[in-house]
């Protein structure tokens, strides 16, 4: 089954930033501060009420991959499209998730934390996972063995990922890209240390060996 929907078409970079915006009017300043540290793509999640408002503000800009995560309804997945979204994530398996980004023709990544949820994956025509909670369910010792099976799935690490570990993780044929919050962490934000923000952007994508 081809579809469009796969690791070829996601627009993310090998380091992915997952944000928690409490304020959409941070979202431009920690735009410049992603950008000034090498970073090229973003997810904001819904977790709170700015989200929507933070995916349009950063999606405006243009220098900025836009993905809305924490998606857990269709209609969230719709209202996020409309802000900018470029891509959906969520945090399960949501076969009506799954069928409406499909049908807008933006890519979508589901949650996987099992061989079962991996295999709805490809059920559904879907290539790419989001590995979640990533450290706690056995790191890249577990994605190594759930990609022997499924040679052709590609993982989204996320949860708990730092600058230590993430070279591991890339290390791996499997992995398409990590998601990591360290850098943009929500004490970060809402003490407008765009800075540090900066550096730790940069820090990881050292770690990563560079590419962004």
């Amino acid at each position: 089954m081809t579809n469009v929907h796969d690791s070829e078409h996601l627009p993310v970079g090998r380091v992915l930033p997952v944000v928690v915006l409490d304020d959409a009017r941070l979202a431009d300043p920690l735009g410049d501060a992603l950008v000034k540290g090498g970073l090229t793509a973003v997810e904001v999640t819904l977790r709170t009420a700015a989200g929507l408002d933070a995916i349009a503000a950063l999606a405006a800009r243009g220098d900025l991959t836009v993905g809305a995560g924490t998606v857990l309804t269709v209609e969230q997945a719709e209202r996020a499209i409309a802000a900018g979204a470029r891509f959906v994530v969520t945090p399960g398996f949501a076969p009506a998730v799954v069928r409406a980004c499909q049908q807008a023709g933006v890519p979508v990544v589901p949650g996987a934390a099992t061989a079962t949820e991996i295999q709805m994956a490809l059920d559904a025509g879907l290539n790419v996972v989001k590995f979640f909670p990533a450290q706690q369910l056995g790191g890249a010792a577990m994605i190594k063995a759930l990609a022997a099976p499924f040679r052709d799935v590609r993982f989204i690490p996320t949860g708990g990922i730092t600058a230590a570990v993430i070279a591991d993780y890339l290390a791996l044929p499997a992995v398409l890209a990590v998601g990591a919050s360290w850098m943009v962490s929500a004490d970060l934000i809402a003490g407008e240390q765009w800075d540090e923000i900066t550096a730790r952007t940069r820090e990881a994508l050292t770690a990563a060996g560079g590419a962004a």
